[in-house]
């Protein structure tokens, strides 16, 4: 299952970069789908973190994961782990200026289920999958946006 979706906002790509890339305890309150229960993170490089990541839904779901910032622009998520996802399931972000002191961020999300719940869930992405991220990701926009004018 593979979705992808694209959303303006007034935040530029730099603090958007920024707070995708945070890995402090500030990560779970900036990102509604994350439980900080799941959240640790186990590594860390100048553009790059291992972290243990997850959500309460259907009863928990965690993933473990790469995050790679070297190409500017552009951030990558590839799961190396999850109780749910198959290694090589993947996230991605592609962050441009729109022209308008803004951003446009196009999001890529393909999930292959690795377990029962997995299948279940990839099926669910799928039909509200779309609506969801996008719901998600202008709370996270939100936030960011109110953070940087202050």
């Amino acid at each position: 299952m593979t979705l992808e979706l694209a959303v303006d906002s007034h935040v530029a790509p730099a603090p958007f970069v920024a707070a995708l890339t945070d890995f402090t305890e500030r990560r779970p309150a900036l990102w509604p789908n994350l439980d900080p229960r799941y959240y640790r993170v186990h590594a860390r490089g100048d553009t790059w973190a291992e972290v243990t990541e997850g959500s309460s839904f259907a009863g928990g779901v965690w993933e473990r994961a790469r995050y790679d910032w070297s190409r500017p622009g552009m951030v990558s998520i590839q799961v190396l782990e999850s109780n749910a996802f198959a290694s090589g399931s993947f996230w991605r972000y592609q962050v441009e200026p729109n022209g308008r002191g803004g951003s446009r961020i196009t999001f890529t999300l393909s999930r292959v289920g690795r377990t029962l719940k997995g299948k279940l869930l990839a099926g669910l992405l799928r039909v509200f999958g779309p609506r969801v991220f996008r719901r998600d990701l202008e709370v996270a926009l939100k936030k960011i946006a109110a953070a940087t004018e202050h």
